[in-house]
């Protein structure tokens, strides 16, 4: 084992020493024995924002149950420690046990968003473990990546070794029994690397060649392995109720960003708005029973002493059996003065009342998600709401109580137009008239409406993946026609930054020659580019003309459906035949119901799952 020691001396040098030390509440510890499996799970971002990740969670305890397999986590060093370490020459280490990471059998990457790969390749060069996957040897460890922005490899093929597509507790249990066998039996990577071919979800970019037009598409993946299959299809969890869910999670010592224990309800969306890329590759839509939600929460409270608890879905007010469910948590979390955290809720009579309960004593501001301005957008996206239906929410969350909402949209969509934009102010202006059309002695005093903009950004698998994605200067003519038009004082406007939001776009749907860009930009220094802080845009440019990746072709450019896409070799389940027919609908601003209301046969079926067939 390669212990690195890090002084005193250095932790008292930096900022939150904390995030450096591990020993939390719920950590794992065990000894260290040739035969063990050693797994590094990185959080490609800073401690505080890791610690809050509950996928992070699940599998670092759902792995260390396993007595043959020690995972221990690891998060990228924020930038004063990363100065330390390398003039001190430190490589990055674990929180458990303070192993270097080179030591470990596997290095795990989770992929939760693009703005985070060039913190992956400063990661790896921070652990002395060569960058591309070719130049590695057989003493490095095997570097393996997931999450949902795994779904589109490409972009990091290069530099990783292996690509698990889909939900963790499926195939990891498979991968490490197969891996103790070889380890014990000696051979070389490739060896175990062609065994993993047979397992579901692997993907193995070195077993894959990708040839490409004159014009930068791509002509075909050839495949360089018998064994490699053609298409990569995810793994689901199949019975929720069945599922590994922790009974405790690890408690940081410093305050995460969301400080407070978590408990997944359901994966999967009914919805279907067709910007978004979570509700079409977790489907189809699992959910867990109130009995055993409530044998969760009661694990997490009794051993992580928070008094906030936070249901997690795509979708909290979906939940089929919620209110009864919310009544019984009621009941234990008065008991035990928790607070109960209810995100994701949509503008309805129903999600107010609902909130109304649990915020009975100390009222929070409310968050709501319209995403459009006007009805014809909102049709666009397939939302499925009315704007009376959203100012009839608003009008019982005022008489409730709240004074404070938090309104957010999406700038950019496609079809749209200015006059989109300019329904964003008028529907906020109608929030607020609606509160002041309420008696004084009926209502708090003090409205504060916050409106808050992000940039689309077309991903992978949704209905919108071929849209073309507005370019940065009518990205800002947007907002400074929204700022301009947002008058009242009680209404406060916040943007996201649209640099940010193009570079992203140009990541999620680029190929393996994103990758130099990433590498090459890394090179200059980027690094936690998703901090607007630390985020060198004339660095990316820069790194953008050297290696000729054109913004323009990856971004701006609308793709035909004949096109292959970089990301086809996946199946989510979801057919592109759907994709295509939802893509056609929005033109025309056709919304499509719910999965509740009526299946469209999307594709999800086939996992034999879910609520595609409970109904």
């Amino acid at each position: 084992m390669t212990k690195v020691v890090v002084p005193d001396s250095i932790l008292n040098k930096v900022d939150k020493p904390a995030r450096y030390i591990g020993g939390e509440l719920n950590s794992s510890k065990k000894e260290i024995t040739p035969e063990l499996t050693r797994v590094a799970f990185c959080f490609p971002d800073v401690y505080e924002v890791g610690m809050s990740h509950l996928g992070m969670q699940i599998l670092y305890h759902f792995f260390n149950r396993r007595e043959d397999v020690y995972c221990e986590r690891v998060f990228a060093p924020w930038t004063d420690m990363e100065q330390i370490m390398r003039e001190e020459k430190l490589p990055l280490f674990s929180l458990e046990t303070h192993t270097a990471l080179k030591a470990f059998d596997f290095v795990a990457f989770t992929l939760q968003y693009e703005m985070s790969y060039t913190n992956i390749l400063n990661m790896l060069e921070l652990a002395h473990i060569p960058i591309y996957s070719k130049d590695r040897t057989e003493e490095d460890p095997l570097i393996i990546a997931g999450g949902p922005c795994a779904y589109n490899p490409e972009p990091l093929a290069p530099f990783i070794d292996i690509f698990y597509i889909g939900e963790g507790e499926v195939s990891y249990d498979e991968i490490f029994d197969l891996y103790k066998v070889w380890k014990k039996n000696g051979g070389d990577k490739e060896s175990f690397l062609t065994q993993l071919l047979k397992v579901p979800g692997m993907y193995i970019p070195r077993f894959y060649e990708v040839l490409y037009h004159e014009d930068g598409t791509i002509k075909e993946r050839v495949i360089l392995h018998p064994d490699a299959p053609d298409t990569i299809r995810k793994v689901v969890v199949t019975d929720m109720n069945e599922a590994f869910y922790p009974k405790a999670q690890v408690v940081p010592w410093i305050r995460a960003v969301h400080d407070r224990a978590t408990l997944e309800m359901f994966r999967g969306c009914i919805r279907g708005c067709r910007f978004c890329q979570a509700g079409m590759i977790y489907r189809p839509v699992r959910q867990k029973n109130k009995e055993t939600l409530l044998k969760h929460a009661k694990n997490l409270l009794a051993s992580t002493g928070y008094d906030e608890l936070s249901l997690a879905s795509l979708s909290t007010s979906d939940y089929e059996d919620l209110e009864a469910f919310t009544n019984e948590l009621m009941e234990l979390c008065t008991s035990e003065c928790v607070n109960i955290s209810l995100p994701s809720l949509r503008v309805d009579a129903f999600s107010v009342d609902l909130m109304q309960k649990v915020q009975e004593v100390r009222k929070s501001s409310l968050t709501f998600a319209p995403e459009a301005g006007t009805q014809k957008q909102r049709d666009v996206i397939n939302k499925n709401i009315t704007e009376e239906e959203i100012l009839s929410g608003c009008k019982l969350a005022f008489e409730g109580g709240w004074n404070r909402v938090k309104l957010y949209f999406m700038l950019g969509l496609p079809n749209e137009e200015d006059s989109d934009v300019l329904g964003i102010a008028e529907l906020a202006e109608k929030i607020a008239m609606t509160y002041f059309g309420i008696d004084k002695e009926k209502r708090a005093p003090g409205l504060q409406l916050v409106v808050s903009t992000s940039c689309f950004v077309p991903k992978p698998f949704t209905p919108f993946q071929w849209a073309s994605q507005d370019s940065e200067e009518s990205f800002k003519h947007k907002i400074k026609l929204l700022k301009g038009t947002i008058k009242r004082k009680q209404i406060r406007y916040n943007h996201h930054d649209a640099k940010t939001s193009v570079l992203e776009a140009v990541i999620a749907r680029g190929d393996q020659k994103v990758a130099e860009l990433i590498y090459k930009a890394y090179r200059k220094g980027c690094t936690f580019d998703s901090w607007s802080e630390h985020f060198k845009p004339e660095a990316w440019l820069e790194a953008a003309k050297e290696t000729g990746v054109d913004f323009e072709f990856y971004a701006h450019r609308e793709r035909s459906y004949e096109e292959i896409l970089p990301w086809d070799h996946i199946d989510i389940g979801v057919t592109k035949q759907f994709l295509i027919r939802e893509n056609e609908r929005a033109k025309a601003a056709a919304t499509t119901p719910n999965c509740r209301e009526k299946c469209t046969g999307c594709g999800a079926s086939r996992f034999g799952k879910g609520l595609c067939h409970e109904n």
